[in-house]
């Protein structure tokens, strides 16, 4: 099928508006960096690489089908050897945004810049903020400290058992964490513990997510649960979202989108487990959603693996992933274009267990490319959005610059 770039008589799109696809779907491998940005340094994340690292720890990657769309293109990977003829354009973008957290990298793909850091707190919480955080509550709290998930539970489960007070901790990133056993605080508790918390960190603690982490089992095998849920901030402007469902069309969130983006811009959400439920979902939707968007995250790279410095279990989240790929390809329509990428880093191999700042890799699939080209390093994630936006013939203003007629020319 041969595409040519044109403008429809009456277009929905504004500048460069193409309406080339009835559909886009992406896939986002959450924390799948493939290499330092320039700026890493900055952020303490020299020499991180994401994907290269993991493959070396395992002795080298099984991913034939993202190496057939264009993977070992992208960079040279142990065992994902470069393609001659892939079947994806390929490319890697670099973040513009201040950070190299989730939502920050999301609402970059989705066409908002963050300018301007969200705040961090390496030292814990102010007291104060903690102190009306606390009777607001009606309790105390433990922890206020930067820590691991799963490590600060276990230090301070048994305690938080034995005084039903919420354990409160932070990371490198802008979170304000609060984790309870369930059978101790029910969840809708927590989650109002949650809101709370969420009402309360205004600027200038105007902290980007607020998560609650529910949490079972007995001291020294305690076990986070899938009803984690993250408050987020609203994105400051418009996102792809907001303009695709505003054109009437379908705008479905799978994973952790609908927390991402507070909710904002989403006809239909989808709260998944795991990676394999999200993958089905995503096959679910693709067979009934007939034009809009379908934005997919998978967490397990970066929550189970990344986080955890386990190399070997992201080496294997990656094959599992890859060996869902030929569904996925089989489900685009002629009329659909399916973009794999990722939000940001986390190098499972170095000390730091928090994200790292990388370039993403960019994939993008079409039933109408014979051969994939080399879309090469594009200077913000906000070039998906802009190059969504003119396949889709949708009215943007995005930063960034559209690789859309990179694909249909040359």
């Amino acid at each position: 099928m041969k595409r040519t770039l044109g403008r429809d008589p009456e277009p929905t799109g504004g500048t460069n508006s193409l309406s080339l696809f009835k559909r886009a779907v992406v896939i986002v491998l959450d924390s799948l960096g493939v290499g330092e940005l320039p700026d890493a340094g900055f952020y303490g994340d020299e020499g991180s690489n994401t994907l290269l690292h993991t493959a070396e720890a395992v002795g080298g990657l099984n991913l034939p089908n993202l190496a057939h769309l264009g993977l070992g293109n992208i960079i040279s990977v142990p065992g994902v050897d470069a393609c001659p003829s892939p079947k994806a354009h390929y490319g890697k973008m670099a973040e513009k945004s201040a950070g190299k957290d989730t939502t920050v990298g999301h609402w970059e793909l989705m066409g908002v810049i963050t300018e301007n850091p969200f705040p961090t707190y390496p030292n814990g919480f102010p007291p104060d903020l903690i102190a009306e955080f606390e009777n607001r509550i009606g309790r105390k709290t433990l922890g206020n400290r930067p820590a691991s998930g799963t490590e600060i539970i276990n230090e301070l489960g048994e305690r938080h058992i034995e005084t039903g007070f919420p354990i409160v901790y932070t990371s490198a990133d802008s979170v304000f964490q609060i984790a309870c056993h369930e059978e101790v605080v029910p969840v809708e508790e927590l989650y109002r513990m949650c809101m709370i918390a969420r009402e309360l960190l205004v600027p200038p603690h105007n902290v980007q997510r607020v998560i609650a982490r529910p949490f079972v089992g007995k001291p020294g095998a305690f076990v986070r649960t899938e009803r984690r849920k993250d408050f987020s901030l609203q994105p400051p402007s418009d996102t792809l979202l907001d303009l695709v469902s505003r054109a009437g069309r379908d705008v479905v969130g799978i994973g952790k989108i609908e927390d991402i983006f507070a909710g904002r811009g989403l006809t239909e959400s989808v709260h998944t487990a795991n990676n394999e439920e999200g993958v089905r979902a995503t096959l679910h939707w693709m067979s009934k959603c007939e034009q809009g968007l379908i934005l997919t995250n998978l967490v397990d790279f970066d929550m189970l693996y990344g986080h955890r410095n386990d190399p070997d279990g992201y080496a294997k989240a990656l094959e599992a992933f890859d060996s869902a790929v030929p569904r996925i390809m089989q489900a685009v329509r002629d009329e659909d274009v399916l973009v794999i990428t990722a939000d940001h880093g986390c190098d499972p191999t170095t000390p730091s267990t928090d994200h790292s700042r990388e370039y993403v890799p960019l994939l993008v699939y079409t039933r109408c490319s014979s051969v994939g080209k080399d879309l090469g390093v594009r200077g913000s994630f906000s070039d998906l959005a802009c190059t969504l936006a003119d396949f889709l013939g949708i009215v943007h203003s995005f930063p960034g610059s559209s690789f859309a007629a990179n694909v249909f020319t040359g």
